[in-house]
């Protein structure tokens, strides 16, 4: 985090020379990164708290945070936005403040339970070889993984970008409707990362293929559920995040897109976290290079081709749907692998 803020201006500089959006769209997110960067350490701590809880099986705690965070962002953005006008830098001044007031509670609450002397003991285990291995190895296949998914959204954006203000603005919005839906399909996902890994190393086949059906199913109608009510009700909804006529007659036009999108998202996402909790890393990896190189970049080119919007989001629900199929056919071989069969119809799954 403290490297990010002191390589801030050429990392600046490198990511908006890769955006082609107008003049004044490239200002107002130069405002909202110059003042949201300076969250970054908070942003990067409150990663490690949440996997820390998760991994204690706290989930309690991560639900707190997550609410202090998203509140806290609000009220300070209509604080900043609405009554003083700070526009995109209070935007970014709200997300930076709200992270770092994250970061400084999930810390307090984490110092009443640690054992300072557990600590000192403990103390020489911290640079294990083998195990820092085998973290090292975890989190490169999942940083891989991330960063083909940021770079998949970024493209949306910059490619949104050339088709126009208007368009750029919609799919933002939209965005923001997916965000929403995923912080509720993301905790399905959190809670089956922190059970799956136990269940599994325990053998307990029937536990693991229940959480299965059951988280799985619950997502899905999450996902549903979600399109669903953007796509019957989008103005009321999307009037909440902005006032101007032109963008909110061009949602309409592409909100059934969120129903491909959430539907094979929300499959998606809920896999990320039984893999992850099973620490198949490189299948998360390999599901999303495939999906971003196979199913979003072809489509994507086609659609700065021929300038159509309908087409770009064509290309994100292919993405979705080439994940969540990629990771889905290689649940029963985990199955499998968790019970001991080798090249066995596995007849609880059946």
């Amino acid at each position: 985090g403290l490297a990010i803020l002191v390589l801030q201006v050429p990392i600046k500089a490198a990511g908006f020379a890769l955006l082609s959006a107008a003049p004044e769209v490239k200002a107002a997110g130069q405002a909202f990164f110059n003042a949201s960067i300076w969250g970054a350490p908070a942003t990067l701590l409150n990663y490690v708290l949440i996997g820390w809880y998760l991994g204690r099986s706290q989930s309690g705690k991560v639900f707190l945070l997550s609410a202090i965070v998203n509140l806290s962002n609000v009220g300070l953005a209509y604080l900043f936005i609405v009554r003083w006008g700070w526009e995109s830098a209070g935007a970014g001044a709200a997300t930076a403040l709200s992270r770092t007031l994250m970061a400084v509670i999930g810390i307090g609450l984490a110092c009443r339970e640690i054992d300072i002397a557990q600590v000192r003991r403990l103390s020489g285990q911290i640079l294990n070889p083998k195990a820092l291995k085998k973290s090292v190895a975890l989190n490169s296949e999942l940083m891989v993984r991330t960063f083909a998914m940021i770079s998949v959204f970024a493209a949306f954006t910059n490619i949104g970008s050339t088709l126009g203000a208007t368009v750029l603005s919609s799919n933002a919005v939209l965005l923001q409707a997916i965000a929403l839906a995923s912080y509720f399909i993301d905790g399905l996902a959190f809670a089956t990362e922190s059970v799956v890994g136990t269940l599994s190393a325990q053998g307990r086949m029937r536990s693991l293929i229940q959480l299965l059906k059951a988280a799985g199913s619950t997502s899905f109608l999450l996902g549903l559920m979600f399109a669903l009510i953007f796509i019957a009700a989008p103005g009321p909804i999307f009037q909440l995040l902005t006032n101007h006529r032109d963008v909110l007659s061009h949602i309409d036009t592409y909100t059934p897109w969120l129903l491909p999108v959430l539907g094979f998202g929300s499959i998606a996402y809920f896999l990320d976290g039984y893999f992850i909790g099973l620490t198949e890393g490189r299948l998360l990896r390999v599901s999303a290079l495939a999906a971003a190189s196979i199913g979003f970049a072809p489509v994507a080119l086609v659609a700065w081709y021929l300038h159509n919007n309908h087409v770009l989001w064509l290309g994100l629900a292919l993405f979705m749907a080439i994940r969540a199929i990629t990771l889905g056919i290689q649940v029963p071989k985990t199955l499998q692998k968790a019970s001991g069969i080798q090249g066995q119809p596995l007849k609880a799954w059946e």
